[in-house]
C-alpha cells in the first residue's frame, strides 16, 4: 500500500491533524492529532503547516458549454431574456470543438483552484441538439483523473402544449446518450406546473437525478420550489433532488418562506443558490432599490434544508466576469448573503458534496480523499485573502501540472 501523507494541517474547526491517505483505494484512511502519524517506508509526505485542509471545493452548477462566450455573445439589456436571446443569435456557430476546447479550459481552472467535482448544466434544444451534451460529455471523459463532472441536460422549454413532444423525444435521446442528470427551466414553461411533473417524472423513470432552474425571476407568484416539494411529497420519488436559484423566494415574507421551508425539508430537496450571476441578472428593472436576488440562505436552513452555492456562468451573456474559484463565490456569500464565514466554506465544499454526491466529502475516515489545502489559518482567511497556490488532492493523487497535459486551452 502506498500512503499519502498529510502533516500538521488546519482544519476548518480550528484542530492541528495528521491525515493519512491510502493512494491505492484514494480514501482517507486515518485523521489524527498533528503530530501523531508515523511515516513509513512506502508513504509521501507533504507538510500542510499554515494551511487550511477541507474536503475539495465543489461546483454543483456550471454551464461549462457557454463558459468565455462573454466577447462573442450581446446582452445590452443585461437581464435573463437578454443573455438567452443572445446566445440563440449565435448559437449556429457553436460546434462540438469549441464547446470541449471551453469547457475543458474552465474544467482545468476550476480544478487548479481546487475544485474536485462539477455539476455542469448543457444545453439541449431543438436548434443546437444534443451537440452541447456531447461536448461535455467528451470533456468529461478527459478530464475524469482530475476532477469529477457530471453533466445535467437543461431541456428547452416549452414542455408543455403542443411543442412539449419534440422535446420530450429530445430528452430521451439526452438520456441515452448519457445524460447524467435531468434538468430544466419550469419557470419559463407556459405552464409551470406541468412542466415539474414531466421533469420529474423523467429522472424518475430513469432513476435519474433531478436539478431544475427554480423560481429564477423576482415574481412573488413563481412557485417552483413548492411545486416540487408538494409534488415529492405527494409521489415519494427515491432519486436526489435539487432546486437552483429558487430567487423568487427572496421577495415572499418571512412566514411564507419558513412554510416553503419545511416542505423542502421533508422532501429532502436541495436548494442550490447562484449568488454571482443572480446579482448580474436579476432586478434590473430598478433604477434605485436593487434586490440581491438570493435566496434566503438563513430560513431553508433554519428548516434543516441543505443549501449549497455555485458560481453559475462565468464570463458568458449571463454573467460577463467571474474566475472559475468557489471563494470568490463564497466571499459573495459573505457580503450579499450576510453568511459566516464559517457556513459559506461549507457552502461551497460539504454542502456542495451533498447536492452532486449525496455525500458531504468530508475529511473523515473512509471517505474518497477528494481535498484541498489553502494558505489560510481559518475560513475567514481563505476567503480574504483568495491565494492560488492551493494544493489538490484528487482520489488520493496529488494533483501536478503535468495532471494537465496534452489537454485543449482556450486563449
Amino acid at each position: 500500500m502506498t500512503e499519502l501523507h498529510l502533516q500538521s494541517a488546519r482544519t476548518l474547526s480550528g484542530d492541528l491533524v495528521d491525515v493519512g491517505i491510502d493512494q491505492v483505494t484514494g480514501r482517507i484512511i486515518r485523521v489524527t492529532q498533528s503530530g501523531t502519524l508515523q511515516p513509513s517506508p512506502t508513504s509521501h509526505t507533504l507538510d500542510l503547516t499554515g494551511y487550511l485542509l477541507t474536503s475539495g471545493f465543489i461546483e454543483p452548477h456550471a454551464h461549462l458549454d457557454k463558459a468565455f462566450l462573454a466577447d462573442r455573445v450581446d446582452n445590452p439589456e443585461g437581464d435573463l431574456m437578454g443573455a438567452i436571446i443572445g446566445l440563440d443569435a449565435i448559437r449556429s456557430t457553436i460546434t462540438f470543438d469549441d464547446i470541449v476546447t471551453r469547457a475543458t479550459q474552465a474544467a482545468i481552472l476550476l480544478s487548479q483552484n481546487g475544485v474536485t467535482g462539477i455539476r455542469s448544466h448543457a444545453d439541449v434544444t431543438l436548434e443546437g441538439g444534443l451537440t452541447p451534451l456531447l461536448a461535455l460529455l467528451e470533456t468529461k471523459r478527459r478530464c475524469a483523473h482530475f476532477i469529477d463532472i457530471q453533466v445535467a441536460m437543461l431541456l428547452e422549454w416549452p414542455l408543455t402544449g403542443t411543442q412539449g413532444a419534440q422535446r420530450h423525444a429530445l430528452a430521451l435521446d439526452a438520456i441515452a446518450a448519457g445524460a447524467d442528470v435531468v434538468g430544466g427551466c419550469p419557470h419559463l414553461d407556459d405552464n409551470p406546473t406541468q412542466a415539474i411533473d414531466i421533469l420529474l417524472q423523467l429522472a424518475h423513470d430513469h432513476n435519474l437525478p433531478l436539478d431544475l432552474h427554480a423560481d429564477e425571476n423576482l415574481r412573488p407568484t413563481s412557485h417552483d420550489l413548492e411545486t416540487l416539494a408538494d409534488v415529492a411529497l405527494r409521489t415519494s420519488p427515491t432519486i436526489a433532488l435539487n432546486a437552483s436559484h429558487c430567487v423568487a423566494l427572496s421577495v415572499r415574507d418571512d412566514r411564507d418562506i419558513e412554510r416553503i421551508a419545511e416542505k423542502v425539508a421533508q422532501a429532502s430537496i436541495s436548494v442550490t443558490v447562484l449568488p454571482q450571476t443572480n446579482l448580474f441578472l436579476q432586478s434590473r428593472d430598478s433604477s434605485a432599490r436593487k434586490q440581491r436576488a438570493i435566496a434566503p440562505i438563513d430560513l431553508l436552513r433554519k428548516s434543516h434544508v441543505n443549501v449549497a452555492s455555485g458560481a453559475d456562468n462565468v464570463q458568458d451573456p449571463f454573467n460577463p466576469v467571474g474566475r472559475l474559484d468557489p471563494l470568490e463565490t463564497a466571499s459573495l456569500l459573505v457580503m450579499a448573503a450576510h453568511q459566516s464565514t464559517q457556513n459559506a466554506y461549507e457552502m461551497v465544499t460539504t454542502s456542495a458534496a451533498s447536492v452532486i454526491y449525496g455525500d458531504d466529502r468530508g475529511l473523515v475516515v473512509d471517505k474518497v480523499a477528494d481535498l484541498v489545502a489553502v494558505p489560510a489559518h481559518n475560513a475567514r482567511h481563505a476567503i480574504a485573502m483568495g491565494s492560488s497556490q492551493r494544493i489538490v488532492i484528487k482520489n488520493g493523487q496529488l494533483l501536478t501540472p503535468d495532471s494537465y497535459k496534452d489537454l485543449p486551452t482556450y486563449n
